[in-house]
């Protein structure tokens, strides 16, 4: 396998049933849920720490009136997979979905420790206090993206990389 092409995953063909129950339950966010919503699996199967620092900087964002929702988190790896092949058939080939959504073997959702976070206004807070609470953008294009690295506390959010393609976690 070359480094740019992501890994093939067993699950090859997943599929998840069309009832938004089922989808839920795998992590599906069909209308974004404020981030202290604990009846969403999507935010209560995020990593711990990382919910912990989300519900923080949103508690203090919402003295500057701005409200943080969760358009997506914790993801089955079944929906995983099908959002990725969703991504193939939009983008035409493997390569050029693994510039916007993971395999389920290499992304942050599937493992808790990612964040798709709105409105806009949400993000531009977080551009500009996320590092404080340790919660920085990864990906140039994706805004909504957010992981925790405790390290940016003391130190700033790392440099972002252009896209998932780019990111060495990527290449399991």
């Amino acid at each position: 396998m070359r480094h740019s092409e992501p890994t093939r995953t067993a699950t090859r063909h997943a599929r998840l049933p069309a009832s938004s129950a089922i989808r839920r339950a795998h992590g599906a966010v069909p209308d974004p849920v404020p981030v202290f919503d604990d009846g969403i699996p999507a935010v209560v199967n995020l990593d711990p720490a990382l919910l912990a620092a989300l519900r923080r900087a949103a508690t203090d964002a919402a003295a500057d009136g701005v409200e943080f929702f969760v358009n997506g988190g914790w993801r089955s790896p079944e929906y995983q997979e099908l959002l990725f092949n969703e991504a193939v058939s939009k983008y035409g080939s493997e390569m050029a979905a693994a510039r916007w959504v993971a395999t389920p073997d290499t992304s942050a959702h599937v493992s808790g420790n990612a964040v798709d976070i709105g409105p806009a206004e949400a993000r531009a807070w977080l551009s500009e206090h996320g590092a404080g609470y340790g919660l920085c953008q990864i990906y140039r294009n994706e805004p909504w993206h957010y992981e925790l690295r405790p390290e940016a506390v003391d130190h700033g959010c790392p440099p972002l990389y252009a896209d998932p393609s780019h990111d060495p976690r990527m290449r399991r």
